[in-house]
């Protein structure tokens, strides 16, 4: 027996399917968004499709973004010849939060990770290796400290190396095992500033 109306369940499920959304919250969510105002719900589904038709990939460092460059690539003041790695946008905006560093990045959009299948080319290198064509003095992988993580940072620094661009890697600091999405910014901050060349 549903315990609610066919259109409520089928908001629960639809909300539920969400990452980090259980059940519970589905439900919570179904209700407060019931009970809002139907122009506050427009603006947010409004906003989801908008955000859906019109984000995009940078087509420099592969970050989200609504314009062809991204501001961090677009901006002037940054320097171009540093590129921080990272794997996910949500890590970028992490390092971003500390105000301190003034480069540039590359996403690769996850890493590698042979249990799961996914190989050097399901992720962002190709890209990263054409960007080190150009002027690059340094390059800093910032990966998670996770087996994945390590892997790939390894990965890439014996794809650098006979390039002669320095190839750091984020010091410690970071927590084995740690997303650097869940991590505070001066721990960030001490992890950057102690780096250590591969």
């Amino acid at each position: 027996m549903e315990l609610y109306a066919g259109k409520i369940n089928k908001l629960i499920e639809e909300l539920s399917a969400l990452p980090g959304i259980g059940v519970k919250s589905a439900g919570r969510l179904a209700f407060y968004l019931i009970n809002e105002p139907e122009e506050h719900v427009k603006r947010l589904a409004d906003a989801m499709l908008d955000a859906k038709r019109n984000i995009r990939y940078c087509k420099e460092c592969f970050t989200l973004t609504d314009q062809e460059l991204c501001p961090i690539c677009s901006s002037q003041k940054r320097d171009h010849k540093t590129i921080m790695v990272v794997e996910t946008t949500r890590d970028l905006a992490a390092y971003e939060k500390t105000g301190k560093y003034e480069g540039v990045y590359h996403v690769l959009h996850g890493a590698i990770s042979p249990l799961l299948g996914i190989g050097p080319g399901d992720i962002r290198l190709k890209e990263l290796m054409i960007r080190l064509r150009g002027e690059v003095d340094e390059v800093i992988i910032a990966t998670n400290s996770s087996l994945e993580g390590e892997t790939t940072a390894m990965y890439i620094s014996k794809l650098i190396k006979p390039t002669g661009i320095r190839c750091s890697r984020i010091a410690s600091g970071v927590p084995v095992g740690g997303d650097l999405e869940n991590i505070d910014e001066v721990t960030l901050l001490r992890a950057l500033e102690g780096r250590t060349p591969l």
